[in-house]
């Protein structure tokens, strides 16, 4: 050894040996101190603070939701083990810069900070936003330069390995290539099942199987689940009023953007004796008195020279009483008068002078507000009903006791999974409140979970935890795992046998249009995996080409036609740059992540596992 470390080929391997560790700075994986109450992670002198690991949490959660993503379909555990990798794996990095001693110095993050728009005023750096930001920041400048050292150390040792991360054009252009291949395919698939009623599955392979896969069969938790459901479909309520279709009126035109074309005119009318004078000129004018006759000569206020008109309507002129306004204008349309209504001025008997011209009347509209407001009272009392119930649960009813104040069915669920879960309720949310350490310890009803256009409750009983599964409770499956394996078999030893056929006989019998996928590229979507896998695989040169390949259905004879090997040169410059572009950054993510499992192996990752278990809860 000490002679071929001597050789220039030995002295070499030794250098190239050397030189990565030397980068990769490595460091011992013991040693450390103590974590502490608020941290949940510490690598080094590094740390994920509970409180930021819990901000992060929830803005992804509301990034998802923001998406449209359904929040019963959101996997809380695999969305905090995801934050918790990232955040870990930015200390990890974060503490190998600091061991490696990259740093920044103050004269290049002083010309960094001097370029950001935020500390600029009319292009020139402002020290007075420079200051006004610290301040809202509740930071000083050092803890500012700190948190920019940082970042752009980091921002260095994540360019530098990804960096490494070479590619030439040459395994570039040989990939794209592979990429722009085609040919026209067809593919007849044989389904194991219909194989299956060949396989007989003796007694002794089903023990051995299980000896050999015991640890593997499990029998997942359970609990026997109780729930009621609600949805919009199931609440009744009666018709909607007249005052409730006037109110989507008015609702919809603010949605329209067209209710601030209303203009009126009022009569108001103030002293202890307004409330009869009003009532009084509403007979006249419901007689067909003139308004603005009426307004001369009875109203209180100055507008009454100009018949009452007082110009456009905004609710923000009758403050706490812009409600009470509101609801006397409902539904009125040019030339309407409304019934007396008291605001802090006094009595008004509003009429509407003017409407938006884009506003369709509320005639036009009606048979839609009607259902917009059956709409709306269901809704409204779908969310009374869930409030109530959701009070009845923290009382600490029972499911059953809750179906019956509010007239529902009670549904059950026998041995509710907790893992591989096929039920009727296997959305996530579902799964994470059945087995709820607390809610099954006290028996408990869950708060409300929505699932798409329902709301249900679930109240789990008799936990069961996770066991291996006896031999009796493991043979049916252990059966039907071993009888499709044969089946596969059988189905693929019958397109071996076609494939075979094919050869003598010639493929002409197998080009059908119901079995043609068209000019496929290894991308086409008609194809399971392992049929594109095998797509180019078998190129003979002949006109057309035959074979046979396993996939996860069964098997498939496929006939390919001749290879059209387009080149990356057809590609225009900037579709090849974007291509090569993707390539060598998936290269450079690869080294990334490589490098990440380094240093989790090569580091101590301190963590808090109380708070991680609490967290979970």
């Amino acid at each position: 050894m000490r002679n071929f470390l001597q050789s220039w080929v030995g002295k070499a391997l030794l250098v190239g040996t050397l030189i990565p560790m030397a980068f990769l700075g490595v460091q011992s994986t013991f040693g450390g101190a103590r974590i502490q109450p608020d941290e949940l992670i510490k690598i080094g002198d590094r740390t994920v603070e509970l409180n930021a690991f819990q901000a992060e949490v929830n803005a992804e959660r509301n990034a998802l939701l923001e998406q449209g993503v359904d929040a019963s379909l959101i996997n809380e555990k695999a969305l905090s083990d995801a934050v918790l990798k990232r955040m870990t794996d930015r200390a990890l990095l974060e503490n190998q810069a600091s061991v490696l001693g990259m740093t920044v110095s103050d004269a290049m993050i002083t010309q960094m900070l001097q370029g950001y728009e935020v500390f600029q005023e009319d292009g020139q750096f402002s020290n007075d936003k420079f200051a006004a930001y610290l301040q809202q920041n509740g930071m000083g400048k050092d803890a500012l330069f700190a948190m920019e050292r940082l970042r752009l150390s980091l921002r260095q040792l994540i360019n530098g390995i990804a960096g490494t991360a070479i590619y030439p054009n040459s395994q570039v252009s040989h990939l794209l290539d592979l990429q722009l291949e085609a040919r026209e395919v067809w593919v007849h698939r044989y389904r194991w099942q219909d194989y299956v009623a060949q396989v007989q599955i003796s007694d002794d392979a089903i023990k051995t199987y299980f000896e050999a896969n015991k640890d593997k069969m499990v029998k997942p938790a359970t609990v026997d689940l109780s729930y009621i459901e609600l949805s919009e479909a199931t609440i009744k309520t009666d018709l909607p009023t007249d005052e409730e279709v006037r109110a989507q009126y008015t609702s919809y035109l603010k949605e329209k953007g067209l209710n601030d074309g209303r203009e009126l005119a009022h009569i108001l009318l103030t002293g202890d004796d307004a409330a009869a004078k009003a009532a009084d000129i509403k007979k006249k004018l419901d007689l067909g008195a003139s308004f603005e006759q009426l307004a001369k000569e009875y109203s209180q206020d100055p507008s009454k020279e100009s018949g009452g008109v007082i110009g456009a309507f905004n609710p923000a002129v009758y403050g706490d009483k812009a409600a009470d306004v509101e609801k006397a204008l409902l539904g009125l349309t040019t030339g309407q008068i409304s019934q007396p209504v008291q605001s802090n001025f006094g009595y008004h008997i509003f009429k509407v002078t003017k409407t938006d011209a884009n506003a369709p009347s509320f005639d036009d509209l009606k048979d839609e507000l009607i259902n917009r407001a059956a709409t709306h009272k269901r809704l409204s009392a779908l969310s009374e009903l869930t409030a109530k119930v959701n009070d009845m649960a923290t009382d600490s009813m029972g499911v059953a006791d809750i179906a019956k104040e509010i007239g529902v069915e009670v549904m059950e669920i026998k041995d509710y999974p907790q893992t591989q879960n096929q039920t009727a309720l296997a959305q996530p949310a579902v799964i994470a409140a059945a087995f709820d350490e607390f809610t099954i310890q006290d028996q408990a009803v869950s708060p409300n979970l929505t699932l798409g256009d329902k709301t249900v409750w679930v109240q789990p009983k008799n936990h069961q935890p996770a066991r291996p599964l006896t031999f009796e409770e493991a043979k049916e499956q252990i059966r039907q795992t071993l009888a499709k394996e044969e089946a596969v078999k059988l189905a693929l030893k019958a397109a071996q046998e076609a494939v075979a056929l094919a050869k003598t006989q010639g493929v002409s019998k197998l080009l059908t249009p119901a079995t043609n996928m068209g000019m496929s590229t290894r991308a086409n979507p008609k194809l399971s995996s392992q049929e594109s896998s095998s797509l180019f695989l078998t190129q003979s040169g002949e006109e057309y080409d035959v074979w046979a390949v396993q996939s996860d259905e069964g098997a498939s004879l496929m006939v390919g036609g001749k290879v059209d090997k387009a080149t990356e040169s057809q590609l225009d410059a900037a579709s090849r740059l974007r291509a090569a572009s993707v390539l060598r950054e998936n290269v450079g993510s690869d080294q990334l992540e490589d490098y990440l499992q380094y240093l989790r192996d090569t580091n101590e990752i301190i963590t808090n596992e109380d708070a991680l278990k609490a967290q979970s809860h």
